[in-house]
């Protein structure tokens, strides 16, 4: 059995050190490798530059190792066990490496568990040692890897069958707050991390209505012996990542909810909405998988057109899963809508790339954005979530109500996830197809293979929502709820710019195709420092091109680089990309009706 051993050697220099011990190993010369990727994340990492050192050893004797390429070594054959001493530097706060310092300490298995060649199937245990000293005394761990001795939240040993299961449970370490709740006969546990006041037993209560939402959707939840949330509470962060029986999750303390608080504030309906996409993935993603990801190869892409559907239509659920439980009101619900829609109509990427190129262009495109992302690319979750509200919808308006996505995806739960046989491209057309009775292919190819607008407006017509697009009304303006003043909102002059302020100085962050600063020659990058020769901040900005006579033209100057440029640009009008919804109150019995069968609510 491989063995592993993990020591915080210096969270002061944000050192681990593992020992692997390999008792068998291959008479050639072995091979170890650590990921070039994590499962989820589908950005080339090369976690294997973290290692700082790395030597080999058998009994007492030193061996000799080369490394063949960026994150592969070849150690010399031995007569005995092998035993890899290496150095694993950690500093990634994010859910996808491994970080270590005084007060906490994470770890992802692609960042940490070196692969042994050859011995992929074979089980291996884990030691997590206990830090020394009296500043730890109070530290815990917890993870989902399967006890081999350790109690849970304690240091000591865990097992796992195989080295693909080893990388699949994160580890949290350090002091942190803890709670429980049962979902669907399963123990589920929260632990939190960073400081905050959080009302603990308030989000126990909703992750168990969310989890059991779920569970109840797909009829039921994939063995395991208990589940855990993973929570990193920062100052400023947003992010998760999907395991076998875990997520690890980063939001802003602010996020989370306060003992005194009753309401569902933004920040609590976004982390309650991470959550719940997370959890989906636990059947779609995790056990309802791509073929290509099934078993893929960490040292490289792996390429395909279907992450539209992983997280597409987990986006599409997530928020629906909190109107569905009686998290959020249908009002809220919309409100979330409404900006997923606005998000899109400001990406005229999505006339340039399909759902599907997008899907397949992750690797290169989607998770390596530059400041021209917006105008060349389309989000396979955005665009992903709202192709998924469309199907939704179109299979219910054309069944009567008989059929839905949410028969698909049960049906992709059996035919797949419970057998784990790979999904082929093109099968979750055929089978919203075959369970529909309907011919859904012009549906397909027109919104997933080609750059038609989706038919958002009409569908949602049909279960008694109205749509319409206005200009932003300021900057902060990212779509909602019809409001009356929103009907005699007056005409507002706007660069088509997005911009940070850094000091009292502007550097435009991205500029939108086709718009006035576009067109006038103006770039990502540029510092505007003067409109009209008057000195201006961030605060300013806005404001002043409001103010700007109707066809006249405006001297903006902005350094490029260490050049100061001068630009003549000519203000337009906000465009129509701001998107509000509203329940209609002239909407029909039957429109109503369908609402209610949709949301789940009494409306």
């Amino acid at each position: 059995m491989i063995h592993y051993e993990v020591k915080l050697k210096s969270p002061q220099a944000h050192l681990f050190q593992v020992v692997l011990d390999v008792p068998d190993p291959d008479p050639a010369g072995q091979l170890v490798s650590l990921p070039a990727w994590i499962p989820g994340s589908y950005m080339i990492r090369d976690f294997a530059r973290n290692i700082v050192t790395l030597s080999a050893l058998t009994g007492l004797q030193q061996l000799h190792v080369d490394k063949i390429d960026k994150q592969t070594w070849r150690v010399d054959p031995c007569g005995g066990a092998l035993q890899i001493v290496y150095d694993v530097y950690a500093w990634d706060l994010s859910v996808r490496g491994a970080y270590l310092d005084l007060s906490r300490g994470f770890i992802t298995g692609t960042s940490l568990f070196l692969r042994v060649h050859g011995q992929d199937s074979n089980p291996c245990t884990v030691t997590f040692g206990r830090p020394t000293g009296d500043a730890f005394q109070d530290w815990r761990l917890a993870t989902t890897l399967t006890t081999a001795g350790a109690t849970f939240l304690d240091f000591g040993r865990y097992r796992a069958e195989s080295y693909d299961e080893l990388i699949d449970h994160p580890v949290e370490i350090g002091r942190f707050s803890h709670a429980q709740f049962n979902a669907a006969g399963v123990r589920h546990d929260i632990v939190i991390s960073g400081r905050h006041n959080a009302d603990l037993v308030r989000i126990c209560v909703d992750l168990k209505e969310i989890c059991e939402h779920h569970v109840s959707f797909y009829g039921e939840l994939p063995k395991m012996e208990r589940y855990l949330f993973q929570v990193a509470a920062v100052g400023e962060g947003y992010g998760g990542l999907e395991h076998r029986s875990s997520t690890s999750l980063i939001c802003k303390r602010s996020d989370l909810p306060q003992v005194t608080e009753n309401t569902v504030s933004d920040g609590y309906r976004q982390f309650l909405g991470l959550c719940s996409h997370e959890y989906f993935h636990l059947w779609n993603v995790k056990r309802i998988r791509p073929k290509v990801l099934q078993y893929p190869d960490l040292s490289k892409e792996v390429h395909t057109t279907l992450l539209w559907a992983f997280e597409g239509i987990t986006s599409y659920y997530d928020d629906l899963a909190l109107v569905r439980s009686g998290r959020i009101t249908q009002q809220s619900y919309l409100e979330l809508l409404a900006k997923q829609i606005t998000r899109l109509q400001r990406c005229s990427g999505r006339f340039k790339q399909t759902l599907a190129e997008s899907s397949f262009d992750a690797w290169t495109k989607f998770y390596k954005q530059d400041e021209n992302a917006i105008n060349s690319i389309v989000s396979y979750y955005n665009k992903g979530a709202l192709f998924s509200l469309c199907l939704d919808l179109l299979i219910r308006q054309k069944s009567g109500g008989k059929f839905s996505l949410d028969n698909v995806m049960r049906e992709l739960w059996i035919k797949y996830g419970k057998t784990d046989i790979g999904l082929e491209e093109g099968e979750i057309e055929r089978i919203a197809g075959e369970l529909s009775g309907f011919d859904l292919s012009d549906f397909f190819s027109c919104y997933l293979h080609q750059t038609e607008e989706l038919p958002v407006k009409d569908l949602l017509e049909g279960v008694g929502i109205g749509l319409r697009y206005f200009p932003a009304t300021d900057k902060t303006d990212t779509g909602g709820l019809l409001k009356e003043q929103t009907e005699n909102q007056k005409v507002v002059l706007v660069l088509g710019v997005q911009f940070v302020a850094e000091n009292r100085d502007i550097r435009i962050t991205t500029v939108y195709d086709n718009g006035a600063a576009q067109k006038a020659g103006l770039s990502a990058g540029d510092i505007i420092v003067a409109v009209d020769g008057v000195r201006i901040g961030a605060d300013q900005l806005e404001q002043s091109i409001a103010a700007a006579v109707p066809d006249n033209i405006i001297k903006i100057h902005a350094f490029r680089r260490d050049e100061l440029m001068v630009f003549d640009v000519k203000p337009e009008a906000a465009p129509n990309d701001t998107c509000r919804l509203w329940l209609m109150s002239e909407a029909s019995e039957d429109q109503v009706n369908n609402r209610k069968e949709w949301l789940m609510v009494n409306c």
